[in-house]
C-alpha cells in the first residue's frame, strides 16, 4: 500500500479529535526505541499525525523530527511546538544519511511498500534504526473484543482494508531495503475512559460512519456497551498490546 491522496484526505477533519483521544505509548517502549542512540539522536518520525508519538520521543531526550503530509495534523503538530514538516514517507524531504532512527506509529500500513522502506535506508545514517510501532488492541479482554466487534460491524469493507495490515508481510519489505532481521518486543498499555472518551476514541478512526444512521446505531451500541462495562468511576478501559518492531539499516 502507498500513501497516495486518499489515505492522506481519509483523516480530513479527524484531527482534533485524534489528538485528544487516541492513546499514547508506554515510556518502555520508548526507552527500548531509543536504546543505544545519543542522547538528542535525530530521529525521523514518519507519518507523526498530530505528534503523539514526536512528544514521546521528545520528553525521552530524542530529537525528533515529525513528517506528515495532512496539513490539519501537521498544523497540531507544530502549534504543540514540534518540528513538524510536510513530507510523504516515500519522498520524507531529509537529507541522506540524516538521521539516527525512523519510527513509524500507527503507521506503517498506509505507506507499506519497498519505495518506503528504500527512503528510510536512504535518510538513516549507517547501522541507524527502524521501529515500526502499533498500539493492539489486546483481544484477550473481553471488553475489547467487544468494542472492535462494533468496530468492524459498522465500517465499511473497502475503508477497513488499509488498517489490515499482516505482520508476516513486513519482514521480506524490510530485508528487500537492507535492514537487518526484524525483532519483536511488546509492552502492555491501556486507555481509561469515560463515555465521552469512549466516543471520541470510535470516532477518531479514519472508517468511523461519520454521520447518518450508521453513526446513530453505532452511537446507541457503544452507549450500551458502555453501561455493561462501566465500574462505579464511570470508566472502561480499552487495553492494548504495544508492539515494537525493531531492525537496523544492516551496513554500519
Amino acid at each position: 500500500m502507498t500513501e497516495g491522496s486518499d489515505t492522506v484526505a481519509r483523516f480530513g477533519g479527524l484531527a482534533g479529535g485524534y489528538d485528544r483521544y487516541r492513546p499514547g505509548y508506554p515510556a518502555e517502549a520508548i526507552d527500548a526505541i531509543l536504546h543505544g542512540l545519543p542522547p538528542g539522536a535525530p530521529i525521523a518520525d514518519v507519518g507523526a499525525g498530530t505528534g503523539i508519538s514526536t512528544r514521546a520521543l521528545l520528553a525521552a531526550g530524542a530529537r525528533p523530527i515529525a513528517v506528515e503530509p495532512n496539513p490539519e495534523m501537521r498544523a497540531l503538530a507544530v502549534a504543540a511546538g514540534l518540528d513538524a514538516r510536510d513530507g510523504r514517507a516515500d519522498a520524507t524531504g531529509l537529507a541522506a544519511a540524516s538521521v539516527a532512527g525512523v519510527t513509524c506509529f500507527q503507521a506503517f500500513h498506509w505507506f507499506a511498500s519497498a519505495d518506503t522502506l528504500a527512503e528510510f535506508a536512504r535518510i538513516l545514517k549507517p547501522g541507524g534504526r527502524l521501529a515500526i510501532v502499533w498500539n493492539e488492541r489486546d483481544l484477550r479482554d473481553a471488553f475489547a473484543r467487544a468494542y472492535r466487534d462494533l468496530e468492524r460491524r459498522y465500517s465499511a469493507a473497502g475503508m477497513l482494508a488499509g488498517a489490515d495490515f499482516s505482520d508476516e508481510t513486513l519482514e521480506p519489505l524490510v530485508r528487500g531495503a537492507g535492514f537487518d532481521a526484524l525483532r519483536l518486543l511488546t509492552f502492555p498499555n491501556a486507555q481509561r475512559l469515560d463515555r465521552d472518551a469512549l466516543h471520541g476514541r470510535m470516532r477518531s478512526t479514519s472508517y468511523a460512519p461519520r454521520s447518518g444512521p450508521a453513526l446513530a446505531e453505532l452511537t446507541r451500541e457503544l452507549d450500551a456497551l458502555f453501561e455493561r462495562t462501566a465500574g462505579r468511576g464511570g470508566h472502561v478501559v480499552l487495553p492494548y498490546v504495544t508492539e515494537v518492531w525493531l531492525a537496523e539499516r544492516g551496513d554500519a
